[in-house]
């Protein structure tokens, strides 16, 4: 699709917190929000002429390499939220893009993401195909607090899951959607610091894609403000997550 007349370089878009997408505290799941957050990026994207199916013309698409979310607190069903989104950084293959969500004026979640142009058949990097030089870029309006930071697998780990890669795991571009590896994660945390919302923030690293009937090891370390989790294939790392927690017990 060519850009919209109605585009513009910053988007905004309201979302309803439906009773699906929220953990039995009534409050919206973690997987969800990111589920929303990527959702306000392929609108953005469809309006700027740079979406899914504009790239699929070229055998391309934007994959997800590296994501941070702080959180102050989540909305409930029945909230109206409204997700704004920038692109901070454009050039070849990579992109930057910020997102927030903000709800009755007040911005609760901020959320930094890091893509990477992906050619779908070579299952490999490369430029991007399209122009998209009418993008205001924000280099200097920051979403987070924090910027992206280098996940620890060093530290002591132990194996708490395996599994193999199911086809209700994959999306369209026939990968592990990305948020499954954090869906995995999270079922292995303690529930209380979920329903509580202990979360204070999380970021994850996508390394290598995982297909169809992949067996992979879920590792855990675990300290009393942080857990680190860790996807392997063959013994090689293919995701990295870090939860952190604020006041824990």
């Amino acid at each position: 699709m060519p850009v919209a007349p109605n585009f513009t370089s910053t988007l905004s878009k309201d979302w309803t917190i439906n009773f699906t997408q929220c953990a039995p505290n009534g409050y919206l799941k973690y997987t969800d929000l990111c589920n929303l957050l990527q959702l306000t990026a392929a609108a953005h994207s469809e309006t700027g002429g740079i979406s899914f199916m504009d790239m699929q013309e070229f055998d391309q698409a934007w994959v997800l390499s590296r994501m941070r979310v702080e959180i102050t607190k989540l909305p409930k069903s029945g909230d109206i939220v409204t997700v704004k989104t920038w692109i901070n950084s454009l050039e070849n293959s990579r992109s930057v893009r910020a997102l927030e969500m903000h709800l009755n004026g007040e911005k609760i979640v901020g959320s930094e993401t890091f893509w990477a142009v992906f050619n779908t058949k070579k299952r490999r990097p490369e430029p991007l195909a399209l122009p998209y030089e009418h993008f205001q870029l924000y280099p200097e309006k920051r979403a987070t607090i924090e910027g992206f930071s280098k996940i620890s697998l060093n530290h002591d780990k132990e194996i708490v899951f395996e599994k193999t890669v199911f086809l209700s795991d994959l999306d369209i571009v026939n990968h592990v959607n990305n948020v499954k590896y954090l869906e995995w994660c999270m079922d292995l945390v303690d529930e209380n610091l979920i329903l509580n919302q202990k979360l204070e923030s999380f970021e994850m690293n996508f390394m290598k894609e995982l297909s169809f009937k992949d067996t992979v090891i879920i590792h855990e370390s675990i300290s009393a403000s942080d857990a680190v989790f860790s996807i392997t294939k063959e013994e090689k790392a293919c995701f990295a997550l870090q939860l952190n927690w604020s006041n824990p017990k």
